[in-house]
């Protein structure tokens, strides 16, 4: 991936609906660094907020069936987002599919330290 592609994967990232602040602010400061002395910490800043933040379906699936994932989603959507996740998981799937989470994913796929 060169830097071209990983800024767009990185905005795709930050733009995902399902991306946390955290995650949004680590891209958002690599984007602003690229190209200057910081960018070599904030990517590094970036790469360890993706692997904190991050999901397997293993740790999504147990927080969707939760009571806070109902709260947050509701019943029915919290629900269908398990079952998504099981289906997914059943086929093989490890990662969740999110945007945020699938472009994090690419990004650590093709950063030199492996997932």
């Amino acid at each position: 991936m060169n830097k071209n592609e990983l800024s767009e994967t990185v905005k795709e990232m930050i733009a995902a609906p399902s991306c946390c602040k955290e995650l949004k602010d680590a891209g958002q400061n690599y984007l602003n660094a690229l190209g200057t002395d910081a960018e070599k910490t904030a990517a590094a800043a970036l790469l360890q907020e993706i692997r904190e933040d991050v999901c397997t379906l293993d740790q999504t699936i147990p927080f969707f069936e939760s009571e806070l994932g109902t709260q947050i989603f509701g019943a029915e959507r919290a629900k269908a987002m398990a079952a998504h996740a099981r289906e997914i998981k059943a086929q093989g799937a490890k990662w969740c599919d999110c945007p945020a989470c699938a472009a994090g994913v690419k990004i650590l796929e093709n950063a030199s330290v492996p997932v």
